[in-house]
């Protein structure tokens, strides 16, 4: 393997004292997600947090105010779930970051000294995660691999069986009350990003019931009702050209589709008792809650707190647990009463992180933006271009340790959601389709002409930054758009396409075939034009590779083969490019803080000597 220019982590960023300290508390700072709960044993709760440093799962009990640190692993643990009963805890095992593994299972009150966790469901398959439910009596597992989707249902004590299996991309859906049906959701038609609903019966696999909107108008199944014998399942639906909700009753093949007459996009949970719909609408990057009465179609927006929700859940006594932060106030985790009283739920210990300066909107024609300036910053600045990664997500107005470094380190911050991002309706979340990269690239660079033209961001420093899809992007702008930028800085990202598809998860290779029309055998060109590699020669800019060694998203040696590319340029006195590199031991991130607080101070100090 060829070496590389090592990126340098500096000391600190700041020669003052405070603002060295306020940086780094935002990332030091606890956190921790919602607490979920068991379904009939609401004082049994799971939650994750760095309070360790790593991302790890914790089990509350809140009858005896118990907090216990369940998990320990060198690249931490973010995903996990609790059975009805809350009697054991599950959460997925993989292997430093690579997302590969299986369901393990241990004692809601910790295991004995020197016993480990032990597979959940003996039998089922090592491979990525494709949906888990876990009834009182029924399991359904989706794995998938290489060779495709595989789900499997464990029923009663008996062992796993294989009930559905197919070469396109599947998850498990939705698990009825009474456990007699199944939604899966699956892509058989050959396009993952629109999938299609089947519910078959656990008890042999047969199908009952499908339903397929047809090309380009995807079906999610969401929750059936929590009544036992109702057949009643809530859909997303894509009808209108924006994600709505549905429910279908898949005994009686009937359906409603709920006009609710918000704009944006929505998403929705059945309560407890299945009387009432919690719904989170999303619009211009901002969520907040709603509760639909499904007895008489009365909708009223939940008093929650100021700011942009995140999760959120309804107890049995009606209660609705939230998260909520704003881009100027840390995230907090919440409880809304049923009389209305609204409260902080949990507060992590230590001190609570510090605060960043309000986002502004920005839109240049159909574009959105959300704009982070300094404090007393003025006349042309430096500017970040932070790109989003999935591509189907979208910034919005949350509270980011991220944003507010680069805010501190007197950058003005833009994030724009592209053609591509979700949030703003099917058509622009489709617009990439049969022209990835590119089309998105367009947005951004009308966003930054806006910028320089209305005097906030100096065109000659400005900076392109993502992790993911966004760091795909930041690698593809200083290739196609050479003459904008001042540095790339590309975390994890899509350097070198048609390896990184051979190389990637399956399920991303479906989403890939999906998004460019088909593989890269049936559409070379098509990847080709796509492919940062295509244009390294074109980059004039100083780039910024990071990269984790077992990263399934974005694998190592297509990421290798960039750099490799750039160094065969020769150095930047010799008509090459300066570039740096820097390799960490894990997956697509990082869930150790000592290790996120690295990528943020090496990516700051590139680009500050990048920008002079």
């Amino acid at each position: 393997m060829r070496s590389h220019p090592v990126a340098p982590v500096p000391d600190r960023l700041f020669a003052d004292d405070e603002r060295e300290q306020r940086w780094r508390a935002r990332f030091t700072a606890t956190r921790m997600s919602r607490p979920a709960w068991a379904r009939d044993a609401p004082d049994r709760s799971l939650y994750t947090s760095n309070a360790s440093g790593t991302t790890e799962v914790y089990a509350w009990d809140r009858a005896t105010d118990l907090h216990r640190k369940v998990t320990d692993r060198k690249s931490g643990t973010h995903t996990a779930t609790l059975p009805p009963d809350g009697e054991t805890i599950w959460w997925f095992a993989d292997s430093d970051g690579d997302e590969l593994g299986h369901w393990v299972a241990e004692p809601f009150g910790g295991l004995p000294d020197g016993a480990s966790a032990e597979p959940a469901v003996p039998g089922v398959e090592d491979g990525y995660s494709a949906g888990l439910e876990i009834g009182r009596a029924v399991v359904a597992i989706g794995t998938s691999t290489d060779d495709g989707t595989k789900i499997w249902l464990r029923r009663g004590d008996g062992p796993a069986e294989v009930v559905y299996a197919n070469a396109e991309d599947a998850g498990v859906g939705a698990l009825s009350e009474d456990e007699t049906l199944l939604a899966i959701s699956h892509s058989e038609h050959g396009d993952s990003r629109h999938p299609d609903v089947r519910v078959v019966r656990v008890s042999d696999g047969s199908t009952v019931a499908e339903k397929s909107d047809g090309p380009g108008k995807g079906l999610s199944p969401l929750a059936f009702a929590p009544v036992a014998g109702d057949g009643r399942l809530l859909l997303l639906h894509e009808r209108h050209g924006r994600e709505e909700l549905l429910i279908w009753d898949v005994l009686t093949d009937t359906e409603t589709e709920l006009d609710l007459g918000l704009p944006g996009e929505l998403m929705a949970d059945f309560s407890p008792d299945g009387s009432f719909l919690l719904i989170w609408h999303t619009h211009a990057a901002r969520t907040r809650l709603h509760r639909y009465d499904l007895a008489t179609g009365e909708l009223t927006e939940l008093p929650v707190a100021p700011g942009c929700v995140g999760s959120a859940d309804v107890r049995p006594d009606g209660t609705v647990e939230y998260t909520c932060s704003s881009a100027a106030e840390p995230s907090t985790v919440r409880a809304l009463h049923p009389d209305g009283t609204d409260r902080v739920l949990l507060t992590p210990p230590g001190e609570r992180a510090p605060g960043s300066v309000p986002v502004e909107d920005l839109w240049v024609g159909d574009v959105h933006a959300l704009v982070a300036r300094p404090t007393g910053v003025e006349g042309p600045a430096p500017t970040v271009f932070a790109l989003h990664g999935g591509p189907h997500v979208a910034d919005e107005d949350r509270f980011s340790p991220v944003r507010a470094v680069w805010v501190d380190a007197g950058f003005v911050v833009v994030e724009v959601n592209y053609r591509g991002s979700t949030g703003y309706g099917s058509p622009w979340r489709d617009a990439i389709e049969g022209r990835p990269g590119t089309t998105e690239l367009e947005d951004v660079a009308a966003v930054l002409d806006h910028c320089v033209a209305t005097g906030i961001s100096d065109p000659a420093r400005c900076v392109v930054e993502g992790w993911s899809w966004g760091g795909y992007l930041a690698l593809l702008a200083v290739g196609t758009q050479p003459e904008r930028w001042a540095a790339g800085l590309a975390g994890v990202p899509v350097a070198d396409y048609l390896a990184a598809y051979e190389d990637e998860m399956e399920q991303l290779r479906a989403f890939d075939r999906a998004l460019f029309g088909g593989s890269p055998e049936e559409k070379p060109d098509v990847y080709r034009t796509a492919s940062p590699l295509t244009y390294v020669d074109a980059v004039r800019a100083p780039v910024l590779v990071l990269a984790g060694e077992n990263d399934p998203r974005c694998p190592i040696r297509q990421i290798d083969n960039y750099v490799d590319a750039l160094a065969a340029r020769g150095d930047a006195d010799n008509g090459g490019v300066a570039y740096e590199v820097s390799r960490f031991d894990a997956g697509h991130g990082s869930l150790v803080v000592d290790e996120t607080l690295k990528h943020i101070a090496t990516e700051v100090d590139f680009a500050r000597r990048a920008v002079g």
